[in-house]
């Protein structure tokens, strides 16, 4: 993997091409606030996890909140969460931001009511109870945390085009404040509902994490307003107009890429449900992953930054490299956590888990080792097709990961030999490592294009 991303590789034709060459130290800023905007939404993660595994029946409320109620919540809010790339992408003057705008909207009001439906009416058994079918004591705290969980899909679907358009005229650093605004929140809930001690956790999570997007909504609506005031242009010249359908041909394959991806959360969740030790399982799965995910978190922003940049001169070797040296160190770094006392330290002492959930979470974390480099090197592979516009290599990425991850997790429930967690974390990273060699694949005639374009 990291060998194919140090390869000199080719967009097709008709790529607009911008003139001035970028430097590391121009990567560097682009990607820094957008790294730390990813780290500080990564934190929220440990967080919520640590603040409820100190209060009552952690086990029970931790499985609810990571097992069930946000897994669906991703799963609700797949179709838009690529909005940050598409509106990075083409948010380029006020007709094309008024088309996507409108898209955003209509398709959120359409995904909170289909959120409302599974929390608020019999739905809800048929999804929770009939399909991920965790334990018993479970249910009840799962249905009150997707009830609190209604505004996600909207808020977060309003924020992500929002900052798409701040990202693209050069203010991504205030996507950095946004965040702390975000996990300011967040904290602060947490911090309420600790002190109360009486607060069911699954209300304290729930209610976090709702007050935690909201903020950051409104903070990035109030910054967006004078870049579309002075910053936006009226049309732009020698560009056609961005239609409806060309948004839908370039967005479609991305929703889809998301909605599959995100997807297998509660597909996870699902069949972990069905291996020995669910409960503690579900209890871990969300601890377990929320610190992978704090080092994954650099990689992830990076994809970002390949899209906003690779449209100049010179960059491609520049963006490659860095993706290289990125997925290198953050995989370095979860080694050392993984393999060292340290985490012992994290997962009993700072995130609060039992001698026995401690245990289950330091081997667990040794199958995460390869998701950070995968993250690093999916942002390189995916920047560079999403310039090309062939998106629906990405969407056969997906595919080919829920694939491999279905196989594994269906083994784990035929085996019935070891804890669901290991089976759970084992199919992610396998997945993601498949994805990742497709996305190198697929991506690899417009690497070549682009060397090409930079070697001139």
């Amino acid at each position: 993997m990291i060998r194919a991303m140090a390869r000199d590789h080719r967009p097709p034709q008709g790529i607009p091409l911008q003139d001035n060459p970028i430097t590391a130290r121009r990567v560097l800023s682009v990607w820094w606030p957008l790294a730390a905007s990813w780290l500080l939404m990564a934190i929220e993660g440990p967080a919520i996890s640590a603040v409820v595994a100190r209060l009552v029946d952690p086990e029970i409320h931790l499985a609810a909140y990571g097992g069930v109620v946000f897994p669906l919540s991703l799963f609700v809010e797949a179709p838009i969460i690529m909005l940050l790339a598409a509106s990075t992408a083409l948010s380029r003057d006020l007709p094309s931001y008024r088309k996507i705008r409108s898209f955003m909207h209509i398709t959120s009001a359409a995904l909170t009511v289909l959120h409302a439906l599974v929390a608020f009416t019999p739905l809800f058994d048929a999804v929770v109870v009939g399909v991920i079918d965790p334990p018993p004591e479970v249910v009840s705290p799962a249905r009150l945390g997707l009830m609190i969980m209604l505004p996600w899909t909207w808020t977060i679907a309003y924020r992500r085009f929002n900052q798409g358009v701040l990202i693209r005229h050069g203010h991504s650093l205030v996507v950095g404040v946004g965040t702390a605004i975000r996990l300011a929140a967040n904290g602060t809930v947490l911090a309420v509902g600790y002190a109360l001690g009486s607060v069911p956790g699954i209300a304290v999570a729930a209610g976090a994490t709702i007050a935690g997007v909201c903020a950051e909504a409104l903070f990035v609506a109030l910054r967006v307003r004078p870049v579309l005031r002075r910053q936006m242009p009226a049309t732009t010249p020698g560009e056609p107009s961005l239609t409806l359908r060309a948004f839908l041909r370039f967005y479609i394959p991305l929703s889809l890429t998301s909605l599959i991806l995100l997807g297998a959360r509660p597909i996870v969740s699902a069949m972990v449900s069905r291996m020995p030790e669910a409960l503690a399982s579900l209890a871990v799965l969300p601890v377990v992953t929320s610190v992978t995910f704090l080092l994954r978190s650099f990689g992830v922003s990076y994809n970002e930054v390949v899209v906003a940049l690779i449209g100049r001169r010179g960059s491609a070797a520049t963006l490659r490299r860095f993706a290289l040296i990125l997925g290198t160190i953050t995989s370095a770094a979860l080694m050392v956590i993984a393999v060292t006392p340290l985490s012992r330290a994290w997962f009993g002492r700072v995130m609060g888990l039992s001698t026995e959930l401690t245990a289950l979470a330091r081997v667990a974390v040794l199958f995460a080792l390869p998701l950070p480099v995968c993250s690093a090197a999916q942002s390189w592979y995916q920047g560079t097709i999403l310039h090309g516009r062939r998106t629906r290599s990405v969407s056969e990425a997906v595919v080919i990961y829920l694939g491999v991850s279905t196989a594994i997790l269906a083994a784990g429930i035929a085996l019935q030999t070891v804890a669901g967690i290991y089976f759970g974390i084992a199919a992610m990273s396998a997945g993601e490592m498949v994805r990742t060699g497709w996305l190198a694949w697929r991506s690899r005639h417009t690497r070549r294009t682009l060397w090409e374009r930079d070697t001139l």
